[in-house]
């Protein structure tokens, strides 16, 4: 079938893949373009995962300051080269992760593997001690506390929260998006956020 270059190039734009693999994942899902989105997420972010285990020692530190000056941030972003640490894309997704921790007052940790134990612990205890569990069976009510302890904990990790510019996807996923564009292995190892006056 012939494919609209104007798709390939509005799905580039969206996606980061190369022109061909945009024309070959629309000729794949007969020009639907949600499904060709789909469709290359799944192509690149199975490349994604083999590339997220190799090791990440370049990157830039960003920082983001929000309006007022009252708030900031600063993350560092790691890759393999130098060179992909240059390029526009590597920093583009380095801001807005910076943003998104700026936006995000609840995280604290970069991935659920991070979470202390006494933490999760804690978490349980409150959970245990609501009212609206008492009359459920135990079976019952140990599925409800481990969805409620998961959700809670998980709002907690960057990489977990959904992306402010894209509520479909999430911070991981936006950085597998970009390992399969640039190639390399990306990871966040820390961040900081400031707020004026709490030093805590």
């Amino acid at each position: 079938m012939q494919i609209d270059s104007k798709l390939v190039k509005e799905l580039r734009e969206k996606t980061g893949a190369g022109m061909m693999d945009c024309k070959n994942a629309l000729k794949e899902t007969s020009g639907e373009f949600e499904k060709a989105i789909a469709y290359l997420r799944q192509k690149g972010l199975a490349s994604a995962n083999k590339k997220l285990s190799r090791q990440a020692n370049e990157g830039i530190i960003e920082s983001y300051i929000h309006t007022g000056s009252k708030l900031g941030v600063i993350v560092e972003i790691n890759c393999e080269t130098d060179f992909v640490g240059r390029r526009q894309e590597f920093h583009e997704l380095a801001k807005n992760i910076a943003m998104q921790i700026a936006a995000s007052p609840s995280i604290i940790y970069v991935s659920y593997d991070q979470i202390p134990p006494e933490i999760i612990e804690t978490e349980k205890q409150i959970e245990i001690g609501k009212e609206d569990l008492i009359n459920k069976s135990e079976e019952m009510k140990k599925k409800i506390i481990e969805g409620r302890i998961e959700k809670t904990l998980r709002s907690f990790c960057l990489l977990d929260q959904p992306f402010i510019k894209n509520q479909d996807i999430t911070i991981e996923e936006l950085i597998k998006q970009n390992i399969a564009l640039l190639g390399e292995s990306i990871k966040v190892p820390r961040f900081t956020r400031y707020v004026l006056g709490q030093y805590n």
